[in-house]
């Protein structure tokens, strides 16, 4: 099976290329560095050709209110050539959550990703995840200085990179879904004690203070973050891939 992966380069798309290759897969990564310039469709045609299946790993520069423009116009243009070049399944991969938390712009960018996706005619996977252990460092460094962290005890699930990967790359070379599939980790944490537990590990003597107001995931409440049922939950946990 030929699979191109768009974002192919990245955290997940380099897990993914790499899983499906092992696989005997003909998995190939496309981005920017390769000549595909998804918003301007520069090199898509020729990245789709003889492909089974499209994996859109892409994501915009930013969280700002640039995401939607980005999104509408990355997807569409996807759909479209995916259509002409014969594609017979697209996959992209989402936020577990996204359509729950309307106040943060990068999710309600995500959910018209989706909605893009569904209304075109090739056949589509959505894989939702939560959050990647491999962001929770960046996550404490938008509102943290030399002394403290200042974390909301929003509920997270968080899941390892790897795993996100596993779960792509299985419905990339699977029957389309016509839908969305989860994954997550396989535990719940208020973000803040996440906080703790990675300062901890890192050796880092700086004060967590739980702040409901702070941070990007302040938007978030109650559930809004966590799997529900059906979702496929990954093995590793987040002190496991905090000892790696």
């Amino acid at each position: 099976m030929k699979i191109a992966v768009i974002g192919g380069t990245g955290l997940i798309g380099s897990r993914v290329v790499r899983i499906l290759s092992a696989r005997g897969h003909e998995a190939v990564p496309h981005s920017r560095s390769t000549g595909l310039d998804l918003t301007s469709g520069e090199g898509l045609p020729e990245a789709l050709t003889g492909a089974d299946v499209v994996v859109n790993l892409t994501k915009p520069s930013t969280f700002d209110e640039a995401a939607p423009a980005f999104f509408r116009k990355t997807m569409g243009n996807l759909v479209i050539a995916a259509a002409a070049a014969g594609v017979g399944h697209a996959v992209i991969l989402s936020i577990v959550g996204a359509d729950q938390v309307p106040d943060l712009v990068y999710y309600r960018s995500k959910v018209l990703q989706e909605d893009i996706l569904k209304a075109g005619p090739v056949p589509y996977s959505i894989v939702r995840a939560t959050q990647f252990f491999e962001f929770v460092d960046t996550v404490l460094s938008w509102t943290s200085d030399e002394h403290a962290v200042r974390l909301p005890a929003t509920l997270m699930q968080p899941v390892a990179a790897d795993d996100v990967a596993q779960a792509v790359a299985d419905v990339s070379v699977g029957v389309p879904l016509g839908g969305t599939r989860d994954i997550a980790g396989p535990e719940v944490f208020a973000l803040d004690e996440l906080g703790r537990i990675t300062l901890a590990a890192r050796g880092d003597h700086r004060t967590v203070v739980t702040d409901d107001g702070a941070g990007m995931y302040a938007a978030a409440s109650g559930y809004a973050l966590i799997a529900k049922n059906g979702a496929v939950i990954a093995r590793t946990t987040y002190r496991e891939w905090l000892a790696r």
